[in-house]
């Protein structure tokens, strides 16, 4: 079993924000392999596919970002999933806009719905997909994860989805995370 966990604020006041870009993942993939996120528990929606005999867990923690392993760490001690089997999608202000990069595992990096999850799960030790949204140049910080993207920045946005996409299927269907880093970093 695999859990894909993808960060983002609950309520359509955020769909679309730079913080939210976990959850754009989780959507993409929900349409990609026909999957609804049916079940609310665990201060979560969530739902599951089978992808080659293996049964993925698709999630987007409810809690808002901050508080994300409040959601996370009990749905992975009931599913029982390792830590070697948790992706968490993240946005990364230190990256370039839509720039992909994977890693094994890491701090937080002052993501602070990473450090809820680490504090949670007590390890760093689980793989990320981060998704670069760039720091920003005169607003702050909050004002610039909570804020859409513009128009001009929606493409590249576009195609880091779906490199994600691209990335954690590669993930799945191969099951060694450092031939999908090598392959999409």
């Amino acid at each position: 079993m695999k859990m894909i966990v993808g960060l983002g604020n609950p309520g359509s006041k955020y769909a679309r924000t730079k913080h939210n870009i976990g959850f754009m993942v989780i959507d993409q993939l929900c349409e990609q392999f026909n999957v609804t996120l049916n079940k609310h528990d665990f201060e979560a929606e969530y739902g599951s596919f089978k992808y080659e005999d293996e049964t993925i867990l698709l999630v987007k923690p409810l809690t808002f970002m901050n508080d994300s392993g409040r959601s996370v760490g009990p749905l992975m001690k009931y599913y029982q999933i390792n830590l070697d089997e948790l992706v968490v999608v993240q946005d990364d202000m230190d990256l370039t806009l839509g720039k992909l990069r994977l890693r094994q595992k890491g701090s937080a990096g002052g993501h602070n719905g990473i450090k809820s999850i680490i504090a949670s799960v007590q390890s760093s030790e689980f793989k990320r997909v981060k998704i670069g949204i760039q720091h920003p140049q005169k607003s702050t910080v909050v004002n610039w994860v909570l804020t859409p993207f513009d128009k001009d920045s929606t493409p590249m946005i576009n195609q880091a989805l779906d490199q994600a996409c691209q990335a954690i299927t590669d993930w799945c269907q191969n099951d060694d995370f450092m031939q999908t880093m090598n392959k999409f970093n």
